[in-house]
């Protein structure tokens, strides 16, 4: 398609999209909850003309050579749409931000005032693989009274398209404009393009979700504000003070439950204070699961299959049944570790050691930080949030997981009675 063609294709949508979230704005949440029922009804219903949509997908995937990681995030079952639809439902079930008072105060001269959250407006999405995101994003951009356009990856271009529809049926039956989520019907790249530098006039926030060159090309491209992460390179240090069958187990969930996430862990920092007691069995867990072990040379010495780490392997998201692993010289050393190569995404201490954890915790400038616990709760509906559409390292507006209330911003309402200022 020509950029010509683009624009004829895009403007309409952009504009749709205003009006939508015009109204969506005003909406009540009796009104967002019926059309997000609706939509985990539909999702249940279609489940077969997604998974044939989705078998379809991952077919191309496959002639295409896309890795295992990436074909991991492509796929669906039965329990996943199932999980979709659970998904949508409990975040018709979360408090509707819209509307709600953060803070009130009156002023002397007795003018009361409130900051009250309202919606962004619209938010365009553009994200890869991970068909279960068109749901996520829809369903909370929805309840946050945003308005979505909503850029699937290609290669989930049939799945998104059937689940989309899901939602159409949700907001049709809710009597609310089909145009509150709409989704890009090309996989044409300029789309992107012209989502991120064409579309200042109706596009107010975007977001990636997808790897590093897709997030990568937002961050440098976009002309509206972006929320989102670069990369996940999240750490595990194991204390001397950690229980050794809890930071086997956490080690071994953090890296293996699912590799392709953002928040599996990619790198291994062990206490030299326990390296005679801990490190060879946790590494020798990894390796027997079928974990590659990139390591120092104390770690390559546990186990002749580890191999040697280089420099690179310190700043890698692997995304993949690979690890990089390290001996270091207390908690300040592993602080100091993830502060030169991390992403700022998530870090996970284990220790039974409470002065060791909280200056892991206060110390560790990552979005989200963890005691005793694995990486792999960097989620959204692992926080209650219902879904999330992407964990932000962001310093300001939204960090960590974005649910509803961080699609929101707030005005103030001021109530006087008849002040006049002098």
């Amino acid at each position: 398609m020509t950029m010509q063609d683009i624009a004829a294709l895009m403007a309409p949508i952009g504009h749709a999209a205003v009006e939508a979230a015009r109204a969506l704005a005003l909406a009540s949440t009796d009104q967002k909850n019926a059309a997000l029922a609706a939509a985990a009804v539909a999702l249940r219903r279609r489940a077969g003309e997604i998974l044939a949509a989705n078998a379809r997908d991952m077919k191309a995937a496959a002639a295409a050579g896309l890795g295992g990681a990436m074909l991991d995030r492509l796929k669906l079952d039965a329990s996943r749409v199932e999980a979709m639809a659970q998904g949508v439902e409990q975040v018709a079930q979360l408090p509707d931000p819209v509307g709600s008072v953060i803070a009130a105060w009156t002023r002397p001269n007795g003018l009361q005032i409130q900051r009250v959250r309202v919606p962004l407006g619209v938010i365009g999405i553009i994200y890869e693989s991970r068909p279960n995101v068109t749901c996520d994003a829809g369903a909370l951009c929805l309840k946050s009274g945003n308005a979505a356009i909503l850029r699937c990856g290609s290669e989930s271009h049939h799945s998104s398209a059937v689940i989309h529809a899901c939602l159409v049926d949700g907001l049709r039956a809710a009597g609310l404009p089909e145009a509150c989520i709409q989704l890009v019907p090309t996989t044409d790249r300029a789309a992107v393009g012209y989502m991120l530098a064409g579309m200042t006039d109706s596009i107010d926030v975007i977001v990636p979700r997808g790897g590093k060159s897709l997030v990568a090309r937002v961050q440098q491209e976009a002309r509206v504000p972006v929320i989102g992460h670069l990369e996940g390179n999240c750490h595990v240090y194991v204390d001397r003070a950690a229980d050794l069958n809890m930071a086997r187990a956490i080690v071994k969930n953090a890296k293996l439950r699912r590799t392709g996430i953002c928040g599996a862990a990619e790198t291994l920092l062990l206490d030299q204070g326990c390296m005679a007691t801990h490190l060879a069995p946790i590494v020798r867990d990894l390796l027997d699961a079928g974990c590659e072990v990139r390591g120092d040379a104390a770690v390559q010495a546990v186990d002749p299959r580890v191999r040697p780490a280089t420099e690179d392997d310190w700043y890698t998201e692997y995304l993949d049944a690979v690890i990089a692993a390290k001996v270091v010289a207390g908690v300040d050393a592993a602080i100091a570790h993830i502060a030169h190569y991390g992403s700022a995404h998530t870090e996970s201490i284990v220790t039974d050691d409470p002065a060791a954890a909280e200056q892991f915790l206060s110390r560790v400038d990552s979005a989200i930080v963890l005691h005793n616990a694995s990486t792999q709760f960097a989620d959204g509906g692992e926080f209650g949030m219902g879904a999330e559409i992407g964990i932000s390292t962001d310093r300001f507006h939204a960090r960590g997981p974005v649910g509803v209330e961080q699609l929101t911003s707030y005005k103030y309402v001021v109530r006087g009675a008849g002040q006049v200022r002098g």
